[in-house]
């Protein structure tokens, strides 16, 4: 049987669908069929099993608070300097920082790499819910053979999605190569009233009866609060209006609502690293972009099927409480002990691989601890100095001729000399 078009062809990620896939007819299988309740349930496992992705990820972001202060430092000793020996001794300085706390500056990278392909085959799962789940394909069985046996048919579809504006995920533009899958991916993006429609359409209306109980054995399982998962919230608000139910209006506004007030709850949940005004430009960057697009994400929902505002809401609910449990162990983490596994990992990596352990060269050390703890001369240590070269050049009186000793001594005599008829 040829695969549903409706399931994604990403590479990496379709295979990740695929895994998400048996995830979420399972669910179904157990006797979960409202498909919004079966999305709630497959996002809070997905988020359970991405747990401790998390946690590592929040862990080095704590480090890299701890470390900011010291790397903000180096990165304005060497403000402006583009030489290469300064940016050779930046990149030194920089990378002794990292080593002395035993983390890598890509530590964060991998969790993000991991996750990247997950959330995409996440969207890609919900979306297209009759390439991975079984029982709801076979239900369009009886309509897409009355459906196909009409001549003609891919062209009145193509006429029916265009004018209703049906969000079409698969169906060719062009209309070739058109198969049975396309047909049952265009009834599953259908709503209640677009079944009626499609009934009335002429050249079907002979099985308007076989589409209407097709219809019937679908809604049910699309209803979530009264909302169907596959329409849209504008379409939703438009139905409300032409129809004056106007708690149907407020649902559907309270998807892309309640999309952007989780997300910034979740925003707010996260911590911040202390910072200086040499990233504030970085700082306003990140806030705008923080505001913008829970924002975006708000207004584009408007235009997405409910299920994928459903998944989003979730999504944002399951962080934001799994933000709290992180945040409550971070902050009972003892951040030596963490430091000092961390430089023991890198030390059996080093060691498994055969490499010797890292080391960090003593200028490097030295610059790193003068960013630490500033160096402050007091007076009393200026006359220590002068005092310690004083009786230096009395020590090498009796220098031998042509040695390094000799020639201070010759200096700090012609000093002395000039000073005296000076006087």
């Amino acid at each position: 049987m040829v695969a549903l078009l409706t399931k994604s062809t990403m590479p990496i990620v379709k295979w990740v669908a695929e895994v998400m896939g048996w995830l979420m007819n399972g669910i179904y299988s157990i006797g979960v069929t409202n498909l919004g309740l079966c999305i709630i349930l497959f996002t809070i496992i997905i988020y359970m099993f991405m747990t401790p992705l998390q946690i590592k990820q929040q862990k080095f972001s704590k480090m890299n608070a701890v470390m900011s202060p010291e790397l903000q430092k180096i990165s304005k000793k060497y403000k402006g300097k583009k030489d290469q020996n300064s940016q050779m001794k930046m990149q030194e300085e920089t990378m002794a920082v990292y080593e002395k706390y035993g983390v890598s500056p890509t530590g964060s990278c991998l969790q993000m790499v991991i996750q990247m392909p997950i959330f995409f085959a996440l969207y890609q799962v919900i979306i297209k819910m009759p390439g991975y789940i079984g029982g709801i394909k076979h239900m369009f069985d009886a309509a897409v053979v009355k459906i196909t046996s009409v001549d003609g048919y891919v062209g009145i579809i193509s006429d029916f999605i265009k004018d209703h504006g049906i969000r079409s995920y698969s169906w060719p533009t062009n209309g070739k190569g058109i198969n049975d899958n396309h047909v049952i991916d265009f009834l599953y993006s259908l709503s209640p009233s677009q079944w009626s429609e499609l009934g009335d359409v002429d050249k079907f209306s002979g099985f308007a009866q076989t589409l209407s109980e097709t219809a019937n054995k679908i809604h049910p399982m699309q209803n979530f609060l009264g909302l169907n998962i596959a329409d849209t919230p504008l379409s939703l608000i438009k139905t409300g209006w032409s129809e004056h139910t106007y708690l149907l209006i407020v649902a559907a506004i309270m998807i892309p609502v309640l999309s952007w007030l989780t997300q910034m709850l979740n925003l707010k949940l996260m911590p911040t690293a202390a910072t200086d005004d040499t990233n504030s430009q970085m700082n306003a960057t990140m806030k705008g972009m923080n505001t913008f697009m829970p924002l975006f994400s708000a207004f584009i929902c408007f235009s997405f099927p409910v299920g994928i505002g459903i998944y989003w809401i979730a999504g944002s609910v399951i962080r934001c409480v799994q933000q709290l449990v992180i945040n409550r162990h971070l902050d009972n983490m003892n951040m030596d002990d963490f430091i000092k596994k961390n430089q023991e990992k890198m030390a059996k990596k080093r060691a498994k691989a055969g490499l010797p352990p890292q080391k960090i060269t003593q200028q490097a050390k030295m610059n790193v601890k003068n960013i630490e703890e500033p160096k402050k001369t007091t007076a009393e240590d200026r006359n220590a100095a002068v005092q310690k070269s004083t009786e230096y050049y009395k020590n090498v009186q009796n220098a031998k001729p042509g040695s390094l000793a000799s020639k201070a001594n010759m200096v700090a005599q012609f000093d002395q000399k000039n000073k005296s008829k000076k006087k």
